[in-house]
């Protein structure tokens, strides 16, 4: 299949994937071997936000990262709705044909949710977690509330988003602390994959979501605690300015009882464009600590 848009092949340099889903594609990329790595993006990114994490891991890991239906270069199936439940079938779909087990899943932004519903589901592939500026509950913040109704109320929310491509053409930018990094490029790849107001409706499904998928949310929390045994490296960028302050950094502290935990001063919401060397040390580190697992896996393989 072709590229539904051109990207500078210099900083993407990785080979395309596709995966028919329904009666649309997903596209992936799935580069390196060695212990797999799942890498969730959020709104309005796509693979294109681990870039430089990839090319940093690439030698050491198998790394994949998805683009969720209606996102980068995937094309939505009919009858989508682009909420982050429907996301997260998709990426189980993946998930499961691709064979994924003992993978490490780095996630941030709505990844987190869509991670978290997979995890807390199937722990037992879960072989650790990277988690950067997120949540898995039911906003409780008035921030994170307003922000919802913002962004993804009717109408001015959906104007924003659908005539403007607010989310892709300024939100993306106000959320990298270094303003050196966003270039031309980069502006192009995060707003060329919502060309038409059609096709950035999903921009709008996900702020939405954060009001209108409270209970998908609220079982996603109730799961968390399955999860307290799998070790954790929390990256949180200190400068965030989409809504996730210090409180939702000490809730993952507790649902991760056995977090490692770095707070970057010099760090915004998408914390993969400002520090992707922190977030690649962060995968090392799970990995790190995770090899007796490693080994133990591999002597059961060949019992």
């Amino acid at each position: 299949m072709n590229r539904k848009f051109s990207v500078d092949s210099n900083e993407y340099p990785f080979r395309d994937r596709w995966m028919p889903y329904r009666d649309g594609t997903i596209h992936y990329i799935d580069e390196g071997s060695g212990p797999a790595v799942l890498l969730l993006h959020g709104n309005p990114t796509w693979s294109y936000l681990y870039r430089n994490v990839i090319r940093e891991l690439s030698g050491e890991c198998r790394l994949i990262a998805i683009d969720y239906p209606g996102f980068g270069m995937s094309a939505a199936p009919s009858r989508y709705g682009f909420t982050p439940g429907e996301h997260s079938e998709a990426v189980t779909e993946v998930i499961g044909r691709l064979g994924l087990k003992d993978f490490v899943m780095v996630v941030q932004d709505w990844g987190g949710p869509i991670g978290m519903s997979y995890a807390v589901r199937h722990k037992e592939n879960i072989r650790g977690i990277v988690v950067m500026n997120t949540w898995a509950w039911p906003a409780k913040l008035l921030a994170m509330k307003l922000f919802s109704l913002a962004m993804g109320g009717w109408p001015i929310g959906y104007l924003l988003q659908t005539r403007l491509n607010f989310f892709a053409k300024t939100i993306v930018p106000h959320g990298i602390y270094h303003a050196e990094k966003v270039t031309d490029s980069l502006r192009h790849a995060y707003t060329a994959p919502f060309p038409t107001p059609a096709s950035r409706k999903p921009t709008w499904v996900f702020p939405r979501s954060i009001r209108k998928a409270g209970r998908w949310l609220a079982e996603i929390e109730a799961g968390l605690k399955r999860l307290s045994e799998l070790p954790a490296q929390i990256v949180w960028g200190m400068k965030d300015s989409a809504g996730f302050p210090v409180e939702e950094m000490r809730k993952w502290q507790k649902v991760f009882p056995l977090h490692e935990t770095e707070m970057l001063e010099d760090a915004s919401h998408y914390v993969q464009e400002d520090r992707p060397d922190r977030v690649a040390s962060a995968v090392r580190r799970v990995l790190e600590r995770t090899k007796t697992n490693e080994a133990y896996a591999s002597d059961t393989s060949r019992e």
